[in-house]
């Protein structure tokens, strides 16, 4: 603890139950802050003796506080500007997805561009992927482009397909696919991956102040789930704009940005190496893509898809041409940067640790904290050469929730035994990082939390768990959202733990989740969220 004059401090806490993430003093009564740090961590008595006259102080009245909740992947400015627009995500029919898109239409007028959605095929009962001809009567004067909820699916309107010159005869580009009806072989809607920029490229370019606003929705959807600082697997125009919030003092929450891997030359010319710019916006690394998402049926796998014999997935367009990711990350070895691959299926999982490997080998050990992000659909050699190269896991636990309700029938029952395999990971001693890749799932810490603890789906089929053996602890998984993820940032040293001299992030939640049965855990709200000392959101309940 450290002491000082009185005048020093500015706000006491008091009265918690506060988990400190210090493996020697794990909990504490108090904190003490002053100015954008924490000054003091301690007993309720220690800490009151440090109040002037001037010192603020807030009586917990016993509620759970936790260092920030830090989100390890997300889709920060997409995130904004899905608050504001198109939600499919809840539509459980094709009647009701079709008449949300209506509502859309009318709202905006004709000419206009209906985007974002987040719809998700196997909510709908039947199960079945929607169509051009589905939405093309409601949308006659509005091009359609509307993702599926993982990012790897879109689907196009007949307009849309129109502008973008795709017709029965366009040709699907490498690491994408125009869907096609087998009868008629014309397009039906229905996009993957680098067939979706065929579209994408025409949508319009929201205006810089419309960027400006989605940040501002973005950060305040942030500290009201207690998220303290995220990691935006973004464009490399989010900088501008998160970089003109932090101009105007309106950064509400931290952001760690990671450039797209396809961007290696910008970063070349300016020699960058690591983390780099000031305590609220910095560049982390570099983003890049092995395959695509198990819903849209383009993750990678050794063996196919057992609703789709003859698909194993696909390499995502970065892989092409072939050895170009290899290529890439040897020149962010030369210059010291910090890469996070996306892969989701075996293959794609494996090709990309051969990768790491090889060049891990040849240049010797470093700090490098290569991140796999996703690390989904793991063989379990795999695990185990992770932990030997001591690569990180950035995981989004509440994925499972969602995927455990159809992933067998996709991937059998075999496989999925080393599906979001968490305690298995643990065991392998490779680093587990948190995150939501929100707008794909809740940015909600807790939902993923309660996903990691329980591994219940949300159609309620599992109350003992998918897959059981591979749930993880509370306190793994708070961790894997605090400490560990400031870790995966290069952070640690000024968040993700309560300690004397770190940044005042704090969480403080209504109910101590440590206490409670895991399934109370998404009954848990967020109190308040402090960020550099400054409380940034309240609970008016």
């Amino acid at each position: 603890m450290a002491c000082g004059r009185r005048e020093m401090v500015d706000l006491i806490l008091f009265n918690g139950r506060i988990w400190t993430g210090h493996s020697i003093k794990p909990w504490a009564e108090a904190v003490a802050i002053r100015g954008e740090k924490i000054y003091a961590v301690g007993s309720n008595r220690e800490l009151k003796k440090m109040a002037s006259p001037s010192t603020a102080l807030y009586d917990l009245e016993g509620s759970l506080v936790l260092p920030g909740f830090i989100d390890c992947h997300t889709h920060f400015l997409d995130g904004g500007f899905f608050l504001s627009r198109l939600n499919l995500k809840d539509a459980s029919s094709r009647e009701e997805f079709v008449a949300l898109i209506a509502q859309e239409a009318e709202k905006l007028g004709p000419g206009r561009w209906i985007t974002h959605g987040n719809w998700d095929h196997q909510r709908f009962t039947p199960s079945e992927l929607p169509r051009k001809e589905w939405i093309d009567p409601v949308t006659r004067e509005n091009p359609v482009l509307i993702s599926r909820h993982d990012g790897h699916m879109a689907l196009a309107n007949s307009l849309a397909l129109k502008i973008a010159g795709i017709d029965g005869k366009t040709l699907s580009p490498p690491g994408g696919e125009i869907q096609k009806d087998p009868e008629t072989g014309e397009p039906t809607g229905i996009l993957t991956d680098a067939a979706i920029d065929l579209v994408a490229r025409h949508l319009p370019e929201p205006s810089f102040e419309d960027k400006l606003q989605a940040a501002r929705l973005a950060c305040l959807h942030a500290v009201e789930n207690g998220v303290t600082s995220i990691h935006d697997m973004g464009d490399t125009s989010n900088f501008e704009v998160y970089q003109e919030l932090e101009r105007r003092g309106e950064l509400s929450c931290r952001i760690l940005l990671y450039l797209p891997i396809t961007e290696i030359d910008v970063l070349e010319r300016l020699r960058l190496h690591g983390p780099f710019g000031s305590d609220w916006l910095k560049i982390g690394g570099l983003k890049g893509f092995v395959d695509g998402s198990l819903g849209a049926a383009t993750a990678l796998f050794f063996e196919p898809y057992l609703d789709q014999p003859d698909n194993h997935g696909l390499f995502h367009s970065q892989m092409y041409p072939e050895g170009i990711m290899e290529t890439r990350l040897r020149r962010a070895e030369r210059l010291g940067l910090q890469v996070a691959i996306h892969a989701i299926g075996d293959r794609a999982n494996a090709t990309i640790l051969d990768i790491m490997e090889k060049i891990i080998n040849e240049n010797g050990p470093r700090d490098r904290r290569w991140r796999i992000e996703h690390a989904q659909h793991l063989r379990r050699e795999e695990m185990a050469r992770m932990g030997r190269l001591g690569l990180i896991a950035s995981v989004q636990p509440y994925h499972l929730a969602d995927d455990g309700c159809w992933a067998e029938r996709r991937i059998g029952k075999e496989r999925a035994r080393t599906t979001y395999a968490f305690r298995s990971l643990l065991d392998n001693q490779v680093l587990l990082a948190a995150g939501s890749d929100w707008t794909v799932a809740p940015l909600n810490p807790l939902t993923g939390i309660w996903a990691a603890v329980t591994r219940q789906t949300v159609d309620g089929r599992n109350p003992g768990g998918w897959v059981p053996e591979e749930k993880i602890t509370v306190e793994e998984a708070v961790r894997a959202y605090t400490l560990n993820a400031a870790y995966a940032g290069f952070s640690e040293k000024m968040k993700g733990t309560i300690e004397p001299g770190k940044w005042a992030d704090l969480t403080v939640l209504d109910r101590d989740i440590f206490s409670l049965t895991p399934e109370e855990i998404l009954k848990t709200k967020v109190k308040l969220t402090f960020v550099a000392g400054r409380k940034v959101f309240e609970s008016k309940k």
